[in-house]
């Protein structure tokens, strides 16, 4: 009876891990449809909805030091336990470059700049893509999933250093778009960092 009980718990935070996640993945792919569309307004509802990302990964892992105290898990159970917290900080950070895209767009407002919203769109995409794959590889505990997804890391790597020159050359054409362009750049930067983080 109590193994059914531990069970039933880990159940339960591996689903609360899935919903953090998709939680994340929404935020990003909001953030660049928000930038997209320089949609402010949508901008401020993404980044007021961080505290939620927040709240839930508190909650997580609240209940995970909570199993580990009462139920004194060992080898197999410890170890996921453990992994989870690490996972959860992961999503709470990826949360964090979601909200940092929302303030680019606030700060840019309708400013008239060049922005490579195709290379940003993917960069975001194959991060969330990579970031639902993974989960679902770590809830499954697929080793194989899991191993074929770092290498995707590449692919970002690539868009973000074109959008880098891109921008670059546009700065250079352009000194007083500097300021708005590095904002930009910033967004590049914060979904690199994303797909970084679902490596880890």
């Amino acid at each position: 009876m109590l193994r059914i009980a531990f069970e039933r718990q880990l159940v339960q935070i591996n689903d609360e891990i899935l919903l953090l996640g998709s939680m994340v993945e929404q935020s990003i792919l909001s953030a660049v449809d928000a930038l997209k569309r320089r949609d402010v307004v949508r901008a401020r509802q993404i980044y007021q909805r961080d505290t939620e990302i927040n709240e839930k990964r508190f909650a997580i892992e609240n209940a995970i030091l909570i199993t580990i105290a009462t139920q004194q898990p060992i080898a197999h159970d410890l170890r996921k336990l453990t992994a989870n917290l690490e996972i959860i900080t992961e999503l709470e950070r990826m949360g964090d470059y979601a909200k940092g895209i929302a303030k680019v767009v606030i700060k840019l407002g309708d400013q008239p700049i060049p922005i490579p919203y195709n290379e940003l769109g993917r960069m975001g995409e194959k991060a969330v893509s990579m970031l639902h794959r993974a989960l679902s590889a770590f809830i499954t505990e697929d080793v194989n999933q899991a191993s074929s997804i770092p290498t995707e890391d590449d692919e970002v790597d690539a868009l973000y250093n074109t959008v880098h020159h891109m921008m670059v050359k546009e700065m250079i054409a352009h000194p007083e778009i500097i300021d708005h362009a590095n904002q930009v750049m910033w967004v590049a930067h914060n979904l690199e960092r994303a797909a970084d983080r679902v490596t880890n």
